[in-house]
């Protein structure tokens, strides 16, 4: 068994975005990934074993006046054959690192109640629950009057 890397993508890796395009959720585009990694405050963290992605998680710098600035866990995924194994906390431990040095007060995301995979590897790592929040949404860029 290969020695499993954390690699930090940048804007030249859009190809290693594609090369990892069954543990996303839909498959990504060259020009979705090359826009999402030139972004500024866009994180991709591949998990590659041998010369194979084996999972990844995805942050997003969120910067407020009052607030400033946090993590958002974006996406974590872990090819269904190699989790349990610490690749999504290891994952997400290098995404804490990249928060630490951007100066990131707090990192933080969202998943699913019955998510229960991600729920233990978030708790794992001392991610807490927080109370009283609800999430909403709505299809985007449709303002309504």
């Amino acid at each position: 068994m290969s020695a499993l890397r954390l690699t930090r993508l940048g804007p030249r890796d859009a190809l290693l975005v594609l090369a990892a395009g069954d543990l996303f959720d839909t498959p990504p585009s060259e020009e979705g990934a090359r826009r999402f990694l030139a972004m500024p405050g866009h994180h991709l963290v591949l998990a590659i074993e041998g010369y194979r992605p084996v999972g990844f998680v995805t942050g997003v710098e969120m910067c407020h006046p009052d607030k400033g600035t946090e993590m958002f866990v974006y996406e974590l995924a872990v090819d269904p054959a190699q989790q349990r194994r610490g690749i999504g906390s290891a994952l997400l431990r290098e995404l804490q690192a990249v928060a630490a040095e951007r100066g990131c007060h707090a990192v933080w995301t969202l998943t699913e109640t019955d998510n229960q995979a991600a729920l233990a590897t978030y708790r794992a790592l001392g991610a807490r629950e927080s109370n009283g929040t609800t999430m909403l949404e709505w299809d985007g860029g449709h303002a309504t009057r």
